[in-house]
């Protein structure tokens, strides 16, 4: 029985019989990833909008997270492709998985998903100590902010991911995993969707205390929710704008970007204590 939940464990991470040196990732996320698992170098193609570190920018292009080049992967010749869970279709999979590539499907829907994904990396490029080294700082950083604000005074908070039109996140997408680390609840939590269109209604509506924007602070419709005094957000002067990559992309930079959100939402509380 234990063999089997193994296996069943391992059934998404094709590891190459010895440490693959030209990689495919399918994702700017998991090219990140590869950097931090050390990887970096053995990088021979990635998906549009893998910026970051700035060496990832000179990296062949295949396409972007969901379409790719399918004869551009074969001429670069790899010994393992990256595919992104969740982003990359099950059909890019497949039909790369049928071209006789090794594909490893990369698991980042949670935060305990980032240090798994780190080490899987690690695994298949031969570099597991820089990666589990790295995987452990991830989750100890994790782990210290959790412990430190994850029990503090509840604070209701909006998430604004787009500004025209306005997009949230729900409860199940790793950014409000990370709101909740830091004390905070997504108004928008119950919500099925995963990144779901709301309106300036149902946002004045729900009246959350502090309104977090991942795009820029001057963007209108940040601006615009000064326009309603009496959302709690606009009163106690909790509007703020936070960076989008270390927020939003599931990586280790999201330590950086948990930090910065939990030290945003104790200034939130602090303000909300504020007598008007």
């Amino acid at each position: 029985m234990k063999k089997l939940l193994l296996l069943c464990a391992l059934a998404h991470l094709t590891t190459p019989a010895v440490a693959a040196s030209r990689i495919v990732s399918l994702a700017p996320n998991l090219t990140e990833l590869a950097f931090v698992a050390g990887a970096g170098d053995k990088v021979i193609g990635t998906a549009e909008y893998s910026d970051y570190p700035e060496r990832a920018k000179a990296i062949p292009r295949i396409g972007d997270a969901f379409r790719v080049d399918y004869e551009r992967i074969l001429a670069l010749q790899p010994d393992a492709v990256l595919a992104w869970e969740p982003g990359t279709p099950h059909a890019t999979v497949e039909r790369l998985r049928t071209l006789r590539l090794a594909v490893s499907t990369i698991r980042t829907r949670s935060l305990a998903d980032i240090g798994t994904a780190v080490r899987d990396i690690g695994a298949i490029a031969g570099t597991p100590q820089i990666a589990g080294r790295e995987a452990d700082r991830f989750e100890r950083a994790i782990a210290s902010l959790r412990e430190e604000y994850s029990a503090r005074t509840p604070v209701t908070v909006f998430l604004q991911i787009n500004d025209q039109p306005l997009y949230t996140v729900n409860g199940t997408q790793i950014m409000s995993e990370v709101l909740a680390l830091c004390g905070g609840v997504n108004v928008f939590g119950d919500l099925n969707e995963l990144a779901p269109q709301v309106g300036v209604e149902a946002v004045i509506a729900a009246n959350p205390e502090v309104i977090i924007s991942t795009g820029a602070a001057d963007a209108p419709a940040f601006v615009q929710w000064r326009r309603w005094p009496q959302i709690r957000a606009v009163g106690a002067g909790n509007l703020y704008a936070m960076s989008p990559d270390n927020l939003a992309r599931s990586t280790t930079r999201l330590a950086t970007g948990a930090a910065d959100l939990c030290r945003t939402l104790q200034t939130a509380r602090e303000r909300l204590r504020r007598p008007n």
